[in-house]
């Protein structure tokens, strides 16, 4: 590469410094996905074909829509951005996979676990860095990015069937994934890297007993994957949906947790201490994002006296019809900047501020109705971190 890529030695160096230079302060962080609005199907065929002719129209449509993305959020305040999840997470990680077909149970391993030819790449991410400049250009100084993949455990739960080592199999193309995709250049890099393991705790599995070899692998390979992440001095999150198996605190190469907003982790005394003992962090999710629960939530405020759930529901459907006819605006929807502050106020309070370098939604926005509501939520997101 040239000069003007930023590859050069000294521009690396620079790069690097500026990317890990110590936070003194909470920064915003989203956790990735948008509502789409545009043509879906050139968009899709543009992210295949994006690894193989980035010149070829679709591909270049797919480029453009995903550096709008995440301009966009880097317009609406947000310090890490996340490259722009418009696809199925799962899908879009399991088609990257060789050796599996889809059945009527689930996907079936039929050879050995590989990443397809030129999958290794995740093309929102290829498209960022090669518009890295133009980034650049827009935002007045080199950005940071997060990076966000689908976990082992996570993509273990959509195959038919499953045994102790396939938490590993998994995670070593995982790593591979990881370390293709990360990048430190003039114009900007990944500060951050994100397993996200929304299934993981939410139901009972025997695979992963207390004990079992099945959770001795899942923990190897979460400490594996995120290991690759740490040699490239790169920051580790991992995303969850419920923090009740604990599994998390055993990995040392993991920086920081976060989950819901009414995930207990946030308000448990222990918190603290294993934060301390392990020198973990955690990001603060100070929004909720289910759109249904927002709706339900203003419907209820606005009731004299409680309903049943079905009438709950009716409304909540008659919202989402006035939605999107253009009648309701959805933004009166999203959390206001005061509660904001008031859960991360009260997440700082307990951890101090020193365990909290990140602050954000508490889950992706793909769920929000429309792209103009999902930047007004990060919007607000910003304004409250930047004001607290």
């Amino acid at each position: 590469m040239s000069q003007e890529d930023g590859s050069t030695s000294s521009s690396l160096g620079r790069a690097f410094e500026i990317l890990q230079e110590p936070v003194t302060m909470i920064m915003s962080s989203d956790s990735g996905s948008l509502p789409f609005f545009g043509d879906e199907r050139r968009f899709l065929e543009g992210a295949v074909r994006y690894r193989i002719r980035p010149e070829e129209v679709s591909a270049s449509y797919f480029a453009r829509t995903v550096v709008k993305g995440f301009l966009d959020k880097v317009e609406a305040g947000i310090d890490v951005p996340t490259y722009p999840q418009f696809r199925d997470m799962n899908d879009m990680f399991l088609q990257m996979l060789g050796g599996i077909e889809k059945g009527e149970e689930g996907y079936v391993e039929t050879d050995c676990l590989s990443l397809k030819m030129n999958r290794a790449q995740i093309p929102e991410v290829a498209a960022i860095r090669a518009n890295s400049k133009q980034i650049r250009e827009k935002t007045g100084q080199p950005f940071r990015a997060r990076v966000c993949i689908t976990g082992p455990y996570t993509l273990s739960s959509l195959f038919a069937y499953r045994d102790k080592q396939i938490f590993q199999r998994l995670g070593t193309l995982i790593s591979r994934i990881i370390e293709t995709n990360l990048f430190n250049e003039k114009h900007g890099g990944v500060e951050l890297v994100t397993l996200d393991e929304p299934v993981f705790g939410l139901q009972d599995d025997a695979l992963i007993d207390y004990g079992s070899e099945g959770r001795k692998n899942l923990r190897r390979a979460w400490q594996s994957i995120l290991e690759k992440a740490n040699s490239k001095g790169v920051r580790r999150a991992l995303h969850l949906h419920s923090t009740a198996d604990e599994l998390f605190w055993e990995v040392d190469a993991l920086d920081v947790i976060e989950s819901h907003v009414d995930d207990p982790i946030y308000e448990m005394k222990k918190t603290l201490r294993q934060l301390e003992s392990t020198d973990k962090f955690l990001k603060a999710s100070i929004c909720i994002v289910n759109f249904d629960e927002l709706i339900k939530s203003r419907i209820i405020a606005s009731l004299e006296k409680e309903t049943s759930e079905s009438v709950l529901n009716q409304r909540i459907a008659e919202v989402w019809t006035s939605i999107k006819s253009g009648t309701i605006n959805p933004t009166a929807f999203v959390e206001d900047t005061e509660l904001m502050k008031k859960r991360l106020t009260q997440i700082v309070d307990r951890f101090g501020v020193e365990r909290i370098p990140y602050a954000g939604p508490e889950c992706g926005l793909r769920g929000f109705p429309s792209c103009g509501s999902a930047m007004e939520c990060l919007r607000r997101v910003s304004t409250t971190i930047e004001n607290a």
